[in-house]
């Protein structure tokens, strides 16, 4: 009986870490603050990962650490698959991904 708890506790444990490393509410605040990296368009939403690679699934939003800021249409026409199909616009969102934490990284060093 004790063993079952333990092992209760521990499954509750991982899915707390689980979750908070999923759901990132500073990332997002500073991913808005960002134009969107499709059109320039200062207006944008945090937009999520469509790969189940990034932990996509029916239903279940990726981790907030595979987000980019596109503005309504831009988000709209990607997850509709309309910038390219499943394939291309995995790749398209890997160099948007790389160039947003650039650009997240570099708002946090003091550049003179």
């Amino acid at each position: 009986m004790l063993m079952k708890s333990l092992n209760d506790i521990e499954s509750v444990q991982e899915t707390s870490e689980s979750i908070s490393m999923k759901r990132n509410p500073k990332r997002l605040a500073a991913i808005r603050k960002l134009p969107c990296i499709r059109c320039g368009n200062p207006n944008s939403q945090a937009a999520h990962s469509n790969s189940a690679k990034h932990g996509k699934g029916r239903g279940i939003k990726s981790s907030d650490l595979f987000v980019i800021p596109l503005c309504f249409k831009c988000h709209a026409a990607f997850d509709r698959f309309e910038l390219g199909n499943r394939e291309e616009s995995e790749a398209m969102f890997e160099k948007w991904l790389v160039r947003v934490n650039r650009i997240l990284n570099l708002k946090d060093q003091v550049v003179f």
